[in-house]
């Protein structure tokens, strides 16, 4: 994954998600999010009974948008991103709540599931580097 992709969402805290319901109806919702650099996976957590962990249980393909924290009109950077979610009871869903439990402690007096999104596609607008620049990344992507 391009460095600068890596380095931006590693900084940012709120992630915008969408899904489609059942009636193919789609449905968006922000998240605290954590970006786990060396597994290239972006956790978050939500309650059970919200509308969004409901949908996600039945149609776990996702997309969403990550902005800075704070904007900067003249040096626009952003991610959009497609994925799925990955259901894990395994040693990666206890790493995925230690490492977001470490970010978000005020988390840990939540209810809720930590949740895992396999990003499938990003691309990354950052005009610092010129205008309507774009990096992309695809998993199963081959470095060169």
């Amino acid at each position: 994954m391009n460095e600068r992709i890596v380095e931006f969402m590693s900084h940012q805290r709120v992630a915008n998600i969408c899904c489609v319901d059942a009636e193919k109806r789609p449905y968006c919702f922000s998240c605290f999010y954590v970006f786990d650099a060396e597994r290239g996976l972006i956790y978050f957590k939500s309650g059970p009974d919200t509308r969004h962990s409901q949908i996600l249980q039945q149609n776990p393909i996702v997309a969403g948008t990550i902005q800075p924290d704070k904007l900067n009109p003249l040096a626009i950077k952003g991610i959009q991103f497609t994925g799925q979610i990955i259901h894990s009871k395994n040693e990666l869903g206890l790493q995925a709540e230690a490492i977001y439990h470490k970010r978000y402690p005020f988390a840990l007096a939540m209810k809720g599931a930590i949740w895992i999104v396999q990003p499938q596609t990003i691309k990354m607008t950052d005009n610092t580097l010129s205008f309507g620049k774009k990096l992309s990344w695809q998993l199963h992507e081959v470095n060169t």
